[in-house]
């Protein structure tokens, strides 16, 4: 969820601004996502870089992120969502993982539409963590599979598509295992702007990929 902080700019509003209308979004595409069948949505909300922005900026992310987590809940609810966070979580403020933990909870029971939070989240950082769950638990020697077990997103479907707003293209530390073979749609939108007509369009993109997974063409 890149360019809020372009798009405050461009407005000439604080960084904040920018962030707390990327939440307008968020709530567009979980309720479309729903509405579509999709299984699980990821939002990458706060990475481990993240951390070195200035501490007035960090500040005002966490404090944002528990008014949403409040705010949101109830239509998340309704509209029968789950809730998850992946990351290193137990290094997030109090205040905010306890929100966290709590929608969490409230969510639970749900059985529509997955939505994951990716907090404190760094794709490096999850590939260390799992080597060394991999190790903690007696393993000799690392493959796949060992690896695998061990990601924050064991329980987690195989990632099909990845999308990233701004027209940036790199994938920022995300994800990096998982978008092995996953499809790369990228769209110049920054995240604020970014509404159901640009979703849809993403999944128009993919459902035109070949996806042969380093094999041949299944359209061959």
């Amino acid at each position: 969820m890149d360019g809020n902080g372009r798009w405050a700019a461009a407005r000439g509003l604080p960084r904040v601004a920018g962030h707390k209308a990327g939440v307008d979004s968020v709530r567009e595409i979980v309720r479309t996502a729903g509405e579509l069948g999709i299984d699980t949505l990821t939002l990458y909300a706060f990475s481990t870089e993240n951390w070195l922005r200035p501490a007035e900026e960090v500040g005002a992310l966490m404090t944002l992120l528990s008014w949403a987590l409040n705010k949101e809940t109830l239509e998340l609810d309704k509209n029968n969502v789950r809730l998850g966070a992946i990351g290193r979580l137990d290094s997030l403020p109090k205040a905010a993982r306890k929100d966290l933990d709590e929608a969490i909870a409230r969510l639970k029971k749900n059985t529509g539409l997955r939505l994951i939070l990716a907090l404190n989240y760094g794709g490096r950082q999850e590939i260390v963590d799992a080597a060394n769950k991999a190790l903690a638990s007696g393993a000799k020697a690392l493959d796949e599979d060992a690896i695998g077990r061990g990601l924050y997103t064991a329980d987690l479907p195989e990632l099909d598509l990845m999308i990233r707003t701004s027209g940036e293209m790199r994938l920022s530390n995300f994800l990096l295992w998982q978008a092995a073979y996953a499809e790369l749609h990228v769209t110049p939108t920054l995240w604020p702007d970014f509404r159901k007509p640009h979703l849809l369009a993403a999944l128009e993109d993919y459902q035109k990929r070949d996806r042969r997974f380093g094999g041949l063409s299944s359209k061959a």
